[in-house]
């Protein structure tokens, strides 16, 4: 890993944090600059039970770095990943039926590709309810899921899907090596953002891979969430936001090279790469690596300066929200929101929205029902409640999956319901 420092255009630049402070996960640089400041917030999973209601919650401070060296965006870790994860994790990847169609796209296209077969050897690390892998196994090649969360490991086992509940790092890595366990795909969906010890996770990943395998990581692309003002995918289950540019450097830094990527409309705007062993095969890289790293650095995303509006345009979004929940209720309407997601919260807690501008939201996943919001307390029903009330706005909280959720409940049509979208700009559909 290089050492050399990269100098950054301190020109409008976002605010310093005076001291040293926490250090770069990936490169060891002291964190100064803040790109955002969320305030203080709840996990956002921590679903509360009714009688859980009166007790103490723990707040942690929702601030996020860029380092001046590499750019990686990141959280200071204030939770340990056990007591995040690893009890009554509530996210189910299965409720969602256009990523259980993303996973079964994405089944079909790498068993392919890579000409995978009963012989072979899938892997997905933060492989959750294996949503994703029991499409690789219905083509006949054998999977094994990594996912730390006992409980909904304990679902993907009863599913069939074979799951082992442990954290993935360097040392899982051995232990499965040492087993005679070996990957010849890793894949790893929207679980690089959840690891805090980022080189122990890649060092890992290498040791995994069989000579000749191919690793593939989806997760959100930093610059869509500075472009589109994605501020409520900030929370403190993730560690970590990653421009490609970055990410290369990363797992460059352990031996792996990333030889192409996609971009993809999942999650507000992803990014897929593809990678394998450093020095395996030519070439070494695509012409899609190629100019997405050119246009990441003619956009400034290697200069501080690039975050520094950021903050401006979260507070612009906030009392956009604030000011429509509030005429409306003055209006004598009624909002209720659509979804129960770890966005959501972060929305609901940094704009300070409770159950008087709220009066409940609802979701898909029937192990929220009967629970509250972390932090703002608003009731979680089953999505039947809006039929049963029919409120006059719907706020769409999982704002990534609109298309899904007005294409579920655009009955809401018939006594003159709207959809309100709160994410990159408040927007009431018509």
């Amino acid at each position: 890993m290089s050492r050399a420092r990269l100098t950054a255009d301190r020109e409008g630049a976002p605010s310093q944090v005076p001291g040293h402070g926490p250090r770069c996960r990936f490169c060891g640089q002291p964190l100064r600059v803040t790109f955002v400041d969320l305030g203080m917030s709840p996990l956002c999973e921590t679903f509360l039970l009714p009688e859980e209601l009166s007790r103490m919650e723990a707040f942690y401070p929702l601030r996020v770095f860029v380092c001046e060296r590499c750019f990686l965006v990141q959280l200071e870790e204030f939770v340990d990943p056990d007591g995040i994860f690893a009890q009554d994790y509530r996210y189910f990847s299965s409720y969602s039926e256009s990523w259980l169609r993303h996973a079964e796209a994405y089944a079909t296209m790498i068993v392919d590709r890579l000409g995978l077969g009963r012989e072979s050897l899938v892997v997905e690390l933060g492989s959750n309810d294996g949503y994703l892998l029991q499409y690789v196994r219905a083509l006949g090649v054998p999977v094994l899921g990594i996912e730390p969360a006992r409980n909904i490991a304990a679902v993907a086992n009863e599913r069939g899907i074979p799951t082992r509940s442990v954290f993935f790092g360097a040392d899982t890595a051995r232990d499965l090596r040492a087993e005679g366990i070996s990957a010849d795909l890793i894949v790893g969906n929207n679980v690089l953002a959840q690891v805090p010890d980022l080189n122990g996770f890649v060092a890992g990943v290498k040791t995994l891979l069989r000579p000749g395998g191919m690793l593939t990581f989806e997760f959100p692309h930093l610059e869509r969430l500075v472009a589109e003002n994605q501020f409520d995918t900030i929370y403190h289950e993730h560690f970590s936001y990653f421009s490609f540019t970055t990410v290369r450097e990363i797992f460059g830094a352990h031996g792996l090279d990333i030889v192409d990527v996609e971009e993809l409309p999942t999650h507000g705007g992803s990014l897929r790469i593809f990678g394998r062993h450093a020095g395996e095969r030519a070439p070494t890289e695509t012409e899609r690596c190629r100019r997405l790293a050119a246009h990441e650095v003619e956009v400034g995303m290697r200069s501080t300066a690039y975050y520094a509006a950021f903050a401006g345009h979260v507070e612009s979004a906030k009392r956009a929200l604030l000011r429509f929940l509030i005429d409306a209720k003055e209006q004598g309407k009624r909002v209720v929101g659509y979804g129960a997601p770890g966005k959501g919260n972060t929305l609901l807690n940094t704009c300070g929205i409770r159950s008087d501008l709220l009066e409940y939201t609802v979701d898909r996943n029937e192990h929220k029902h009967g629970r509250f919001t972390p932090g703002t307390h608003i009731p979680i029903h089953p999505p039947d409640r809006i039929f049963q009330t029919r409120p006059d706005y719907v706020l769409i909280l999982p704002w990534n999956l609109k298309d899904e959720i007005v294409s579920q409940m655009e009955a809401i049509r018939d006594w003159g319901g709207r959809f309100v979208v709160p994410i990159p700009a408040l927007e009431v559909l018509p």
